[in-house]
């Protein structure tokens, strides 16, 4: 039998070891995950985000690492969005978040293994990044817009806003998939509400001034201007030059408004950037993008700024207050 003294000193060794063998275990690895979206000070997407993951128990810098890529290529800049891209795969995060569409197709051709969340991404059916809604079939999955059909919102609204109105401008960014079914969409419409159009297709600030000087000449009573990183970061100039030009607007996005737009039909960026966080949950604990279906913004907003009506000579009918979110007076 052990003696009490060689008893002792065997458990003296083993009590002082094993705090010197649990500091040997590696730390748990803290999951990586890349952000590739408009800047920070743009609406508070990238707020909601953060916000959405907190929700579900993230904390960035504690349980979780984001990798913060802000895309400030408002001018078409394709190369420098593909830099970004490429940045980010090179960290090889467990998830790739990602904004518009655009951003979308850059990030798929960087990777094809690494799960892709988009959280603003226009129709990725007809981009081509998911096979259908329900059965994506790759690694993108994510939540999605519906920018024909809204256009098609967007110009009854005008209309009823503005019953006079004869010749409506519509802005696209001329760079998706999208513009062919858009175009389509704004030519039954506009036939629909009884108006004449014209689309456009500026692809940096210069080009937008351009374009407002192309719809006065035309005598464009109103503008429809649709979703894209050039018109969201360009938002405020559009407003201005809206109402230098005495032309009712509408745009996609809230955000518009409070940059002195006078109207907004369409989802909430807010809703859809913090639904994102839900999909990186998710891939986080185990599923794969291809069996997670893409789901539509289920949150829509109509918000009108009665301050831009007042200056550009325009009531606001009851029936549209009635229906608006919020009026921004």
């Amino acid at each position: 039998m052990m003696d009490r003294r060689k008893f002792l000193r065997a458990l003296t060794g083993s009590i002082i070891a094993a705090p010197v063998a649990a500091r040997a275990q590696p730390a748990p690895k803290i999951p990586t995950i890349g952000y590739l979206g408009p800047p920070i000070s743009a609406g508070g997407m990238f707020d909601a985000f953060r916000q959405g993951m907190v929700d579900l128990g993230y904390v960035d810098g504690k349980n979780v690492k984001i990798e913060y890529r802000y895309n400030l290529a408002i001018e078409g800049n394709v190369d420098r969005l593909t830099e970004l891209a490429a940045e980010l795969v090179k960290l090889n995060p467990d998830v790739l978040v990602v904004s518009l569409t655009e951003v979308a197709m850059v990030a798929r051709k960087a990777t094809s293994t690494i799960p892709i969340v988009m959280a603003n991404a226009a129709d990725p059916v007809a981009a081509g990044l998911v096979a259908s809604l329900a059965r994506p079939g790759g690694n993108v999955t994510g939540v999605s817009r519906q920018t024909p059909e809204l256009i098609a919102k967007q110009l009854q609204l005008l209309k009823e806003t503005l019953p006079r109105t004869s010749r409506v401008g519509v802005l696209l960014n001329g760079s998706g998939r999208l513009d062919a079914a858009i175009a389509e969409v704004v030519k039954k419409s506009s036939e629909s509400v009884g108006v004449r159009y014209s689309i456009l297709t500026p692809a940096s600030s210069s080009e937008i001034e351009q374009a407002f000087s192309t719809l006065h000449s035309d005598h464009a009573d109103a503008v429809v201007v649709s979703g894209g990183g050039v018109f969201y970061l360009s938002r405020e100039q559009i407003a201005n030059l809206a109402l230098k030009h005495r032309m009712a607007s509408i745009y996609p996005y809230r955000e518009a408004v409070s940059a002195g737009g006078l109207m907004s039909y369409g989802e909430s960026n807010i809703a859809n950037y913090r639904r994102a966080a839900y999909f990186v949950d998710r891939i986080l604990k185990g599923a794969k993008p291809a069996d997670l279906p893409v789901e539509q913004s289920a949150k829509f907003e109509l918000v009108v700024n009665l301050k831009t009506a007042k200056a550009i000579g325009i009531a606001i009918p009851p029936s549209i207050l009635a229906r608006a979110d919020e009026v921004v007076s």
